[in-house]
């Protein structure tokens, strides 16, 4: 752990989430006062994980009232916080308009949090949960890369609403932080940009896009084979730590690659493989990219033309020199992750055996 101030008060946005719950517990164990804002603080069902944090921990945790959408709705959650995690992103169910339902409330979301830390004097740093989304948009993007991997020094200019919208929403979302923050010098933003996050949740039943690629490796879906798709990954309790980090290191500045290995599909189902056994359906082979330009898009909306030929068989690396050395970030070995989670999921009934 850092070495850090005296305990203070912060405030957690989305303090319900995957990489909330394990940045909440760490906030609490060092015995600062948490003000969560959830959507919906009298659900108790929702938060009854956090009240079981809380109390193991020497700090305390308070419940405020948050919707992103809503101007001011932080502000009374915000008041005496020193530090402001912002991890919380709009909830989406569908997407049918990819301005209004996924770049618009990235954006008014960001900008109505950073409005009310203007607002709030007591605010001296504010760390933002952003992406490697606003680094990439796609695979290919790395031969543009000044260094030939990707670092903080590279911006998504690939994402459009029609191509890869939610990375488009992540990376204007970011923009939009970084241009209120330069307005002004009472505080700082320090930005943490994970790769793809893997991990058990806090709570078993926690949901993310690395869950969904768990169920398709568990129930038979790749079988056949997975596409040569390479991204990088971190642990979600890697992600927590690096919040941390980046609040209370005082030198702390910029953005942050938060990315413990370089992957792809095929790494985690040898690892599964090497751990669970082979009566499981991982994927053994790799899909050949002309098979997937010609089925691909009927099996998954995602995997549009333009995607399939910008990332599959394309190799991604990440630079994540940057937080090792100014936050003394160091990460978990990646067997590690992917088969507590795996285990989680199979306590917890969520993937079972075809």
């Amino acid at each position: 752990m850092t070495d850090q101030t005296q305990p203070t008060t912060v405030l957690v946005t989305g303090a319900t989430g995957y990489v909330a719950g394990w940045l909440v517990k760490a906030l609490l164990k060092e015995g600062h006062t948490v003000h969560a804002a959830v959507r919906d603080p009298s659900n108790r069902d929702k938060v009854a994980h956090l009240d079981a944090l809380a109390a193991e921990q020497p700090g305390e945790i308070r419940y405020f009232q948050g919707d992103l959408l809503e101007d001011g709705s932080y502000h009374d959650a915000m008041q005496g916080c020193e530090i402001v995690f912002h991890t919380a992103s709009p909830f989406i169910a569908s997407v049918a308009d990819p301005q209004r339902d996924l770049v618009d409330p990235a954006v008014k979301g960001t900008r109505n949090v950073l409005n009310s830390v203007n607002a709030t004097e007591s605010v001296r740093r504010v760390v933002l949960t952003s992406s490697v989304a606003a680094i990439y948009g796609d695979n290919a993007d790395m031969a543009n890369s000044r260094t030939g991997v990707f670092t903080e020094a590279d911006w998504n200019t690939s994402s459009n609403l029609e191509h890869q919208p939610y990375s488009y929403s992540k990376t204007e979302a970011e923009k939009a932080a970084w241009e209120i923050a330069e307005q002004q010098s009472r505080w700082e933003l320090v930005t943490v940009n994970p790769s793809l996050v893997l991990g058990p949740g806090i709570k078993p039943d926690a949901t993310s896009e690395s869950f969904s690629i768990f169920k398709q490796m568990a129930d038979g879906t790749l079988k056949p084979g997975a596409p040569d798709l390479a991204f990088g990954l971190v642990d979600v309790r890697d992600v927590a730590e690096a919040h941390v980090r980046a609040a209370f290191t005082p030198e702390a500045k910029g953005r942050y690659i938060t990315s413990g290995h370089d992957s792809s599909l095929m790494g985690i189902a040898s690892i599964l493989r090497e751990s669970f056994g082979n009566d499981w359906p991982f994927p053994k082979r790799t899909l050949p990219k002309s098979l997937l330009w010609l089925v691909g898009p009927l099996a998954n909306k995602a995997l549009t033309r333009k995607f399939i030929s910008r990332n599959v068989g394309y190799p991604a690396s990440f630079d994540n020199t940057k937080s090792k050395k100014e936050l003394g970030m160091s990460y978990r070995p990646l067997p590690e992750t992917v088969d507590e989670m795996f285990q989680q999921m199979l306590d917890a009934g969520s993937i079972r055996k075809r």
